[in-house]
């Protein structure tokens, strides 16, 4: 390891600090998904339920099903992010750490398998799958 990276170097914590801004930004671009779609969905199913036009709740779907996508892409890219994270930091631990390395963001390339992972976590099926029951109870009701 070069001498001048320590934990405490300010090169190292800024390289830190990048990484856990990336990770936020992406918890947050996925918790912005959820809202949005709530917020689409919701609104989609007023107007239905207003005008009485049964055959226009399928259009809440699509919103849904968007979300659902661009949620899980988001909690994709952030547990790529945080596994680069780990790395980095297990490499400053192990003293292997390479001054080259430093404010390079990398992920590691495996795009659609953590987006696969993502799309059947916890933190995505069962919100989206719960919209798409509300989306055809609603439908339902309104008939």
């Amino acid at each position: 390891m070069d001498q001048s990276l320590t934990p405490e170097s300010s090169a190292v914590l800024k390289h830190i600090d990048m990484y856990q801004s990336l990770i936020m930004r992406m918890a947050a671009n996925s918790a912005a998904c959820k809202q949005w779609a709530v917020g689409l969905v919701s609104a989609i199913l007023v107007l239905v339920a207003e005008k009485g036009m049964v055959h226009a709740a399928a259009l809440a779907i699509i919103p849904a099903v968007l979300f659902c996508f661009l949620d899980a892409y988001y909690l994709a890219l952030e547990k790529q992010f945080r596994s680069a994270y780990n790395q980095f930091i297990n490499a400053l631990h192990a003293g292997t750490l390479q001054a080259s390395e430093l404010y390079k963001v990398r992920a590691d390339g495996k795009l659609p398998t953590t987006f696969l992972e993502a799309l059947v976590s916890w933190a995505v099926w069962p919100f989206y799958l719960g919209m798409l029951g509300l989306i055809a109870l609603a439908k339902w009701l309104v008939m």
